[in-house]
């Protein structure tokens, strides 16, 4: 562990957003670096059929401690030379409360193999970012992490109370279970998910250091709930307002949308930083912190450092596409870069931050132009049918199918296929039998508008060690 953690955490952004590459960049500052967990069978089984660039997962594969499986994995998906161009990636099955063991043993193999990249000749430290939403493919990615050792584990968006002991369970080599959400469960009706390290190792998995846990968090009650009431250790928290890309928490209280149509937010949205300092555990602050003087902002509310996404999310290590982060530079030298705040577009019903820019999903015209689809299924909702079975949906899928499964008709206004769209900007696009390509969808955080000042306007990049430097500079003079 570091002998001090870290001023600077990378945000764990987007699908492959934050992928091995950021991680190292940032970790090798001495900061933390953090890999977005999110999809990351779907992202390497589709990298594997663009060929390997660079050879790096082969690289990966080669050091994971179950050889079979990763020749098997290989075998399924690498396509030498890469797909031709217009030929539709093969399908990865989607999550299930009770997924078969290639999934399951792809998702561990697909978080190894990330993290393991993403410490490759290095000491700095690793961490993975999941979201409590997404609960399925939770305890595979946790263990694949962990195999590869993983310092810290990032999650919110939920109340994570049970990842703390998932993690004491799987360092042990012990079986963990989650509880699974469940629209419509009937009282004391439970559902769970479960991974036993011991399917993977039958003669005794070995042990494994357990990660620090921090909890994403946007409220005091939260932090105060997950520091005493989580089946384990809570490490640290980040404390992320509503400035911050990607998901955001809903405001408190009735709904109230602004004349642009975003979620109008108000003082009881702000966390109370004093009673968060109370308890003791170190926090970082998120959402709109990304220069010096808002890091000495932070530390004087007695925060360790802050977390920062936007600014890392469009340098050269990133995932995102040189086009688009081309594009959002051009905006942003333009002074017309702009995020909106969209709280129908994510299946999940939580705000969800989305860059503007033309001939993405966040131009209407673009939107329309594509049919309602749902074959990733990462956010769908789990439900029970009246039998006690349980039945799965989405409010991004055909409406029909949404309804018959007992969806309301407002559940489907504006909803947007995040898993393609963001799988999309990252250069992972599907393309349908029609020839249709999926557009990408970009979220970044309010502080977009500020990205010029980690470039020069006659420079056309920048890369994560210019953003720390920048951040951990002298604060600008009033």
């Amino acid at each position: 562990m570091p002998l001090s953690p870290p001023t600077i955490i990378q945000g764990g952004m987007g699908v492959a957003v934050s992928n091995w590459r950021l991680a190292r960049a940032v970790s090798l500052t001495g900061q933390l670096g953090v890999v977005s967990g999110t999809l990351l069978a779907v992202v390497q089984t589709r990298l594997l059929q663009q060929g390997d660039p660079g050879g790096h997962l082969r690289r990966a594969f080669d050091h994971f401690p179950l050889p079979a499986i990763a020749e098997r994995v290989w075998r399924d998906y690498f396509v030498s030379g890469g797909l031709p161009k217009g030929m539709p990636f093969k399908a990865v099955p989607m999550p299930t409360l009770d997924s078969s063991a290639a999934l399951i043993e792809l998702t561990v193999l697909a978080n190894f193999a990330e993290v393991w990249l993403a410490k490759e000749g290095h000491s700095g430290h690793v961490g993975l970012n999941l979201l409590e939403k997404i609960q399925l493919p939770t305890l595979p990615s946790l263990y694949g992490a962990m195999l590869a050792g993983v310092d810290h584990v990032l999650m919110g968006a939920g109340i994570p109370r049970a990842i703390p002991g998932v993690l004491d369970r799987l360092a042990r080599g012990e079986a963990a279970e989650l509880k699974i959400d469940v629209a419509g469960a009937l009282p004391g009706e439970e559902f769970v998910g479960r991974f036993d390290p011991r399917s993977l190792f039958p003669e005794g998995p070995p042990t494994l250091t357990r990660p620090e846990f921090f909890a994403i968090v946007s409220s005091a009650t939260l932090a105060l709930t997950l520091a005493r009431k989580s089946t384990g250790r809570v490490d640290g928290f980040i404390v992320e307002g509503a400035l911050a890309g990607g998901h955001n928490a809903p405001p408190r209280g009735a709904l109230q949308l602004s004349a642009c149509g975003e979620p109008i937010y108000g003082p009881r949205d702000i966390p109370d930083l004093p009673k968060i300092r109370e308890l003791g555990l170190p926090f970082w602050l998120a959402g709109a912190f990304s220069s010096p003087g808002k890091i000495a902002e932070a530390q004087a509310h007695g925060a360790v450092g802050v977390q920062v996404g936007t600014a890392f999310a469009f340098c050269e290590e990133s995932g995102i596409i040189p086009d688009l982060k081309r594009r959002v530079r051009e905006l942003v030298r333009a002074g017309a870069a702009r995020v909106h705040t969209d709280p129908f577009a994510s299946p999940t019903g939580f705000p969800f931050k989305i860059a503007q820019l033309a001939h993405t999903l966040s131009d209407a015209v673009t939107y329309a132009a594509r049919d309602r689809l749902c074959d990733l299924g990462y956010l769908r909702q789990l439900f029970r049918r009246a039998d006690g079975t349980v039945g799965y949906r989405c409010a991004a899928e055909p409406a029909a199918d949404f309804l018959r499964k007992g969806g309301t008709e407002p559940e489907l206004a504006g909803r947007k296929c995040l898993c393609n769209g963001l799988a999309a900007t990252v250069g992972l696009a599907q393309t349908r039998a029609n020839g249709y390509v999926e557009a990408a969808l970009v979220t970044a955080g309010d502080e977009l508008a500020q990205l010029a000042r980690y470039f020069d306007f006659d420079c056309d990049s920048y890369h994560a060690a210019d953003v720390i430097r920048v951040l951990l500079g002298p604060p600008a003079l009033a």
